[in-house]
């Protein structure tokens, strides 16, 4: 059996996303969609059909609800599963806003699925 190391519990959800890749200068790469697979209030594991590369910097626009929450982030795992790619992002800059409505939709998905809060982490 694995470790865990997140934080917090992540519940699974599956929401769209766009993301760009951005470089250690700030310099705009890649610009694609995806999805989420399970959101925490400090990082998100997405999935999208090109690989991202450890350690790679991506800005977010993730639909949370009703609400489109921006955040920049890190790759600090990547796995392929089925042909697609899945890598969790570990968030370095959310807006106080944004921090709002993550901490909401996280809050309000335990509410309805209470089950969630004390499952192992997966």
């Amino acid at each position: 059996m694995t470790e865990e190391r997140r934080r917090e519990i992540r519940p699974e959800s599956l929401n769209l996303l766009d993301y760009l890749v951005v470089d250690k200068e700030g310099k705009q790469g890649e610009y694609s969609m995806g999805r989420t697979i399970n959101v925490s209030e400090g990082g998100v594991l997405i999935e999208t059909h090109l690989p991202l590369a450890l350690g790679q910097q991506v800005m977010l626009t993730m639909g949370l609800k009703d609400e489109l929450v921006d955040v920049m982030g890190r790759v600090v795992h990547t796995k392929t599963v089925a042909e697609r790619h899945q890598s969790g992002i570990e968030f370095f800059h959310v807006a106080q806003y944004d921090k709002k409505a993550i901490s909401h939709y996280v809050k309000a998905f335990h509410k309805l699925y209470p089950e969630t809060r004390n499952q192992p982490l997966y």
